[in-house]
């Protein structure tokens, strides 16, 4: 294992001194802390109902299958790389998981994240060995998953999930959503896996000088391997909630769901440069873009323009991002 000492800086941080790479760092969180503050007190102003106990848990709980996906595509951003297969995984294996539950809760659950193990493995493969751009990998990807949760039910939902997967996956602890739970659960992990684990130091640092890691020991291509991977594994728990909370599941869900992991994870404070990134600022992203969604409803505007307002704010928080960078 690579020790962390011996990780190559970035070459943001040897042309910077320290104090100006800690201060962009600060300017990236700060950033996204006010912008969602800014917006939650906004729509608070505008809608009473917004700021109420049962508006807000809606908010968590419709923001957590984007939250889960959003922190696997946070590490693999992190690594200057992408997955847009991340929705084509969550149909699959919840189509894979739902058909599989009639053998059991183990089994269903073990077959669908199995599913998407293998399908982020793949992808890491495909893109770390073999070299392909990770862009062509994923868009490729997402159609194949796409087929394959289409051609194993010939196009058909799946109805009747056990209540145990449902209470698992879309119940209460503790009068909390569950999904809301394993978000924060999933979000917490991975925050500890980046700051404090050799894996982490690794990730950030092909993030910043992929040739210059390599040259350090760092296995490039492993940790690359292993991102993908993890992408794969949340991106079936969050089909597992999805499918949880509509009590079916369809070939065609997740769909889209890709866009909405990459701009939570920009949201919150990931650089497409790759070698920044927060799980915890993910999840503040994904928030963010939930409270927008829910913010606007309240306000009855047409979902067209919804759309249209979640790609500013992904386009803004890029635009926030390159500043921080030059002000950093």
């Amino acid at each position: 294992m690579t020790e962390l000492s011996s990780l190559p800086r970035t070459d943001a941080a040897e042309k910077k001194p320290l104090a100006s790479s800690r201060r962009g760092d600060a300017l990236r969180k700060a950033s996204v802390a006010i912008g969602c503050v800014t917006l939650f007190v906004v729509f608070s102003v505008l809608n009473t109902t917004f700021y109420q106990p049962s508006n807000l848990i809606d908010i968590m709980l419709q923001s957590s299958i984007n939250a889960v996906i959003a922190v696997g595509m946070t590490l693999v951003i992190m690594t200057k790389g992408i997955d847009l297969s991340v929705g084509s995984v969550v149909g699959l294996s919840s189509m894979v998981a739902a058909d599989m539950l009639s053998h059991g809760l183990l089994v269903g659950v073990g077959a669908g994240l199995l599913v998407g193990l293998i399908c982020g493995l793949l992808n890491g493969l495909l893109i770390a060995k073999v070299k392909l751009p990770d862009f062509i990998v994923t868009l490729g990807t997402l159609s194949i998953y796409r087929g394959a949760a289409l051609i194993y039910t010939d196009g058909q939902p799946i109805y009747g999930l056990s209540k145990e997967f449902r209470a698992i996956f879309a119940g209460r602890l503790l009068d909390i959503p569950t999904p809301v739970l394993l978000a924060l659960a999933v979000a917490a992990l991975a925050f500890l896996l980046v700051r404090y684990t050799a894996l982490g130091e690794q990730i950030i640092a092909i993030g910043g000088n992929e040739e210059a890691a390599r040259l350090s020991g760092v296995n490039v291509e492993r940790v690359k391997v292993t991102v993908y991977t993890i992408s794969g594994v949340l991106s079936s728990l969050a089909g597992f909630v999805l499918i949880a909370r509509i009590g079916a599941a369809e070939p065609i869900g997740g769909s889209g769901f890709e866009l909405q992991a990459i701009g939570s994870a920009v949201i919150g404070g990931a650089s497409l440069f790759g070698g920044v990134g927060n799980p915890l600022g993910s999840l503040i992203g994904a928030l963010t873009l939930g409270a927008l969604q829910n913010g606007l409803t309240l306000m009855n505007v047409p979902s067209f323009w919804q759309y249209v307002a979640s790609g500013a704010v992904v386009i803004l928080a890029v635009f926030a991002d390159q500043w921080t960078r030059k002000r950093g």
